[in-house]
């Protein structure tokens, strides 16, 4: 078969989104995802209520994006799925609905990690998007998970930085829910700092060697904080809330964009890109394109729907796992740990 030929399904289920995508070649016929309500009510994804959810979810969300792609089952030529990293109950899911999948359709099955996935997903086609070239830099942020990846080839990644502790997105949700703000707290920091004044109040930015960040003492720090000017004056959160948010949304990427740059200027590399779901973050993104307008980067900035978790950043990086020979077979297993 060709390359221009191939149909690849792609399965999403490491937290609690469930996602099935089509691929024909590098572009995306559908992207169809299923999200769970109920953890809003506890503050956090549950893990036990996640792989219940993704069981009922994982067979109408393929179908829908069968349907939507508009093609037939048959035409399928390969599925690709989320081992890990990853929730162990979510991804076993995922994992066992693309083993009978495979089996049900005597087709291969390609295992995906889905750290890469994120980074992989600039390479799907869009006529408003240049695609990297190697070897860029990405700054892969989300709720799990800060790294600083540098790019050689769509297999060859090698991580140079990493969080010691909390991610950034985990620091924005326990930021908010400090705040009293609902699940997931990230988006609504955003929307709050977006009218705040980052200088009214400070908070303390950590310093860890080389590349790699440290956020837990952040956190610790905006309790500290909170709990002083509170005793001062019970109203001080909700009559500061967006003051409050526009400091820490500053702090956390003053942070990550410190080693960025650091990393940038040592490795010598002139393009950077953003990935996971804290790039949907307004602030990052034109920090970014600030950013590398001052040092002359080639910047890369993925669409919305491609930042938080979903089964078409799966399939395009299972489409390079299947033209390189890279097959998986049914003996496999869901890795919550998976390293890229």
């Amino acid at each position: 078969m060709s390359n221009k030929d191939i149909i690849i399904l792609g399965i999403e289920s490491s937290c609690d989104d469930t996602s099935a995508a089509i691929l024909q070649n590098e572009a995306i016929l559908s992207n169809r995802i299923a999200g769970q309500e109920v953890h809003r009510e506890y503050g956090g994804v549950v893990p036990e209520l996640a792989s219940r959810a993704h069981q009922q979810n994982i067979v109408p969300v393929v179908e829908a994006a069968i349907q939507t792609a508009q093609i037939n089952k048959n035409d399928i030529d390969a599925i690709a799925f989320t081992r890990g990293p990853g929730l162990l109950g979510s991804l076993i899911v995922g994992t066992s609905f693309a083993k009978a999948f495979a089996m049900g359709m005597q087709i291969p099955m390609v295992e995906v990690n889905h750290m890469k996935a994120h980074i992989l997903a600039h390479f799907i086609d869009d006529p408003e998007r240049e695609k990297p070239n190697f070897p860029f830099m990405c700054l892969t942020v989300s709720g799990g998970h800060t790294q600083l990846v540098i790019v050689n080839d769509y297999d060859d990644m090698e991580v140079v930085g990493t969080t010691k502790d909390d991610a950034a997105g985990e620091a924005f949700d326990k930021t908010a829910k400090l705040l009293g703000l609902p699940y997931p707290g990230g988006p609504i920091i955003d929307r709050y700092a977006q009218e705040g004044d980052p200088t009214q109040i400070k908070f303390s930015k950590s310093n860890v060697p080389d590349f790699d960040f440290s956020f837990s003492g952040l956190k610790t720090n905006v309790l500290q904080v909170l709990q002083k000017k509170q005793k001062q004056d019970s109203n001080f959160v909700q009559d500061h809330i967006k003051a409050i948010c526009a400091s820490v949304q500053t702090t956390i990427l003053d942070m990550l964009f410190d080693k960025l740059i650091k990393a940038m200027k040592h490795y010598n590399i002139k393009e950077v890109a953003i990935a996971g779901g804290v790039s949907a973050n307004s602030e990052l993104r034109q920090r970014l394109r600030d950013t590398g307008n001052q040092y002359g980067w080639k910047t890369h900035i993925p669409r919305f729907e491609y930042c938080t978790d979903n089964a078409a950043m799966v399939a395009i990086a299972g489409r390079y796992e299947y033209l390189n020979g890279h097959f998986a077979d049914q003996s496999i297993s869901a890795s919550a740990r998976l390293k890229v």
